[in-house]
Order: structure tokens, then sequence, then C-alpha cells
């Protein structure tokens, strides 16, 4: 891998031990936090970690918790898969009121637009198989890290499936289209150094260290600016995500804006029922 800067953190303090602390009761995932990081685990061993439509539910609310929390910098996301068994006519069928009714859910896309538009960034921490479902997860995270073991590939059209959005679009951006095309027409499974040739994934390790590596790296982006890494997130996103990821830097910009002194002072003078004075403020070139 490649150097670190040389005012990086200490590797010994990057790859201590860490103490997770349990931060949600839920019954698909696991929440925890621990030296600044939220880990969200999807935890459906006897199913592969295949999600559902609960599962969606609680990855929602466990990424909303860690985006509000001020204590977390950074987030890894862990386990991969999609569950045919629970598939229905129109989409994955749950156990809530909408389930009762026959009607299926596709929401997974609400995930995805909600794990890129969260300000913080998120670390795919993939060993074993990350396959359907799972490999758009990883794909919509911003950094991906593989064990030597970990599998990627598409499984859609040998089960009835697709995904147009970010499954073909953003996979095309990240290792070209042939290659993109190459994964959805052959469904094909590709290991952990083919996939970091391709540009798929940042960094393989050894599966025993899987874990430790990805919390370096979250660690290593706390020392980091918040605000630098947000809008860089967004402006990495926007060209993307058209007129929507162009909504989302002007919100992170005028965030920014807010907490100028300038932007400070047209609050102000309204609150304070005078006329702004922003002649102190520089006109730059």
């Amino acid at each position: 891998m490649p150097e670190r800067h040389k005012d990086a953190p200490p590797e010994a303090d990057l790859y201590a031990p860490i103490e997770w602390e349990s931060a949600g009761d839920y019954e698909d995932i696991i929440y925890e936090v621990g030296d600044g990081i939220a880990r969200i685990t999807i935890n459906r061993p006897e199913r592969r970690n295949a999600f559902r439509p609960p599962t969606l539910a609680e990855l929602r609310a466990a990424f909303t918790k860690a985006r509000d929390d001020h204590d977390v910098a950074a987030n890894i996301l862990t386990g991969s898969g999609g569950d045919q068994q629970i598939r229905g006519d129109d989409g994955y069928i749950g156990s809530d009121e909408v389930a009762s009714q026959g009607i299926g859910r596709l929401d997974v896309g609400d995930l995805h637009v909600q794990m890129r538009r969260t300000p913080k960034p998120i670390v795919a921490a993939v060993a074993g198989y990350a396959v359907g479902g799972g490999h758009i997860l990883h794909l919509v995270c911003d950094l991906t890290i593989a064990a030597e073991n970990a599998k990627f590939g598409q499984t859609g059209p040998r089960v009835g499936s697709f995904d147009g959005g970010f499954g073909a679009g953003l996979l095309a951006r990240q290792i070209g289209a042939k290659r993109a095309k190459e994964i959805w027409f052959l469904l094909r499974l590709y290991d952990a150094d083919e996939a970091l040739r391709m540009g798929l994934v940042n960094a393989v390790v050894p599966t025993a260290d899987l874990e430790r590596e990805a919390v370096a790296w979250c660690r290593e982006m706390s020392f980091l600016s918040p605000l630098s890494l947000r809008l860089l997130k967004a402006s990495f996103n926007a060209a993307e995500d058209g007129l929507t990821g162009l909504q989302q830097l002007s919100h992170d910009a005028t965030l920014l804006f807010y907490m100028s002194e300038e932007g400070q002072e047209g609050r102000n003078a309204y609150q304070q029922r005078r006329a702004p004075d922003f002649s102190k403020f520089p006109r730059r070139p």
C-alpha cells in the first residue's frame, strides 16, 4: 500500500486495539462505536448476511444515528448479499403492514442514496462473498478494503433481476464500461486481487487483518478536516448525481457559509433589526 503522509498519526496509534461498544438494539444488524468510528455489521450468518426489508430499515436507522453522532468521524460497513427467498412479485417481502397486503419493497435504493449523502466517509470491509445486492452496497461506499478471501460479482440476470442505477452506471465509472458489462453479462466471480487490479477495491489485506486495517483507515481520516471530507465526498458525487448531487454540494457549501463571520453578520443584523454591514468583508477576485 502507498506510504502514509509524514504528518499522519504514528502507525502504532492507527493500529492500536479498539474496544467496540454496542450503541443500539437491532435484530439483523449490529451497531457499535469506538474511537470515533461507527461499525455497522449485517448480522444474518444463517443467510450468509443476505439482507431483507427489516435489514434495510435497520441499516438506514444506523447510518442516521452515525450521521447525527458528533463523535463519529467515519463508518465501517461489513456484510453482503440479497435474499431471493423473500423476494415477491414486485419486491422483497417484509413483515410490516405493507407486506401484509402482499406488496413488496424495493427500497434498497433509499439506502444507497442515504449512504452517498452521509457526510462522513464509509469504508466497506469485505470478507467472503460480496455478490448481488452486497456488491452494490460496497460500490456505494467511499472506500473498499477486501480480505484475501473476498469474492465479488453479480447475480441479477441469473435470478431475473438487475440494477440499472448505481449497480451499472457507478460500476462503469469505477472500472470502465467493458469490465462492468462483463461483470453483469457473464456473472463471473472475481477474487480480491483481480478486484484490486480493475480498481474495484482500494486494498487487499490478509483476512485476519481486515478489521484492523479498516479501523486504521478510519482513524487516519478522523485527524483530517471533517468539512473538507464532507465537501470532497459531495463533490465526487455531484457529477454522477446530476442536480440532486449539486443540491447536496450546495447545501454543504451553505453550511460552510453559515459558519463564517460574513454569513453570521447577515443573521445577526436580522435578529438585531439593523442593516447588515458587509463592507468589512473583502470582495475576493
